[in-house]
């Protein structure tokens, strides 16, 4: 059953997700050559103690982390470790927050470099991607559309790049629990009149997860956690949380 969203709750999770999105631009702005995942995670612990908030996902079960980490070709859920940056990493900060007991959930993607380094162009392409999918999923995700819409949007922007969308991975809904019904595939798995109505007050986690090769992925590592894609190529994510409208929604980690 898909959650519909109070004035009220709304509220909270707007004020929650600014508070969420400013934590996540202090840990991108930190993120540099020499830094490692470790304190990177230690500052999300802290910055969201500090909001008077706790960390979202370690309400998945065994997770013990407020954040995931990823460097080049690992997709999701990467552990912090004591890994330091390099330049010319692409790397992903995604990151949970309950706060007032709802919960919001943000991701983005950037490349490590030092100041007035070269910019590695094919990088930057993909990544710039990434960005501007996201943009036309939220654009497409408004009251009286369809779960697909979003997808679609998504397939279309990555795949129309000649880069490839994760099948395996999907944005979700997210508030009274981190994962919450409708889930948000990145490809229209089904007739789009099949695929879940949206509606005023519908929250959701808008995620373009993609890669630069092909899309399967597979643990690379024995942690049980981290995935990556299967052909080694670089992976990025962008997420925002938003909030369905009848003319459009509303981004609720953002500023």
């Amino acid at each position: 059953m898909i959650a519909i969203k109070t004035s009220d709750e709304l509220s909270v999770m707007r004020e929650g997700g600014k508070k969420l999105w400013k934590i996540l631009q202090t840990l991108l702005e930190e993120s540099v050559v020499g830094v490692s995942l470790k304190t990177i995670e230690d500052h999300a612990q802290q910055y969201i103690k500090d909001a008077g908030a706790t960390p979202s996902f370690v309400t998945v079960g065994g997770y013990k982390w407020a954040t995931c980490l990823c460097i080049n070709d690992q997709v999701v859920h990467g552990i912090p470790s004591a890994y330091t940056l390099r330049e010319g990493d692409v790397f992903t900060i995604d990151i949970g927050m309950i706060y007032k007991g709802l919960h919001t959930d943000t991701a983005w993607t950037k490349i490590i470099k030092i100041q007035d380094s070269k910019i590695n162009e094919e990088k930057e392409k993909f990544l710039a991607v990434g960005q501007e999918t996201l943009k036309k999923a939220i654009k497409a995700a408004k009251a009286g559309n369809r779960v697909g819409h979003i997808s679609q949007a998504i397939e279309e922007g990555v795949t129309g790049a000649g880069y490839s969308v994760i099948p395996s991975l999907t944005g979700h809904g997210v508030g009274k629990k981190l994962h919450e019904e409708p889930m948000i595939p990145g490809y229209l798995d089904k007739p789009l009149e099949r695929t879940p109505l949206l509606t005023t007050g519908m929250t959701l986690a808008v995620e373009i997860i993609y890669a630069f090769g092909k899309g399967a992925i597979v643990y690379s590592t024995d942690d049980g956690w981290t995935l990556s894609s299967k052909d080694r190529s670089l992976t990025a994510v962008f997420e925002r949380t938003i909030a369905i409208g009848d003319a459009e929604s509303s981004v609720l980690t953002g500023s």
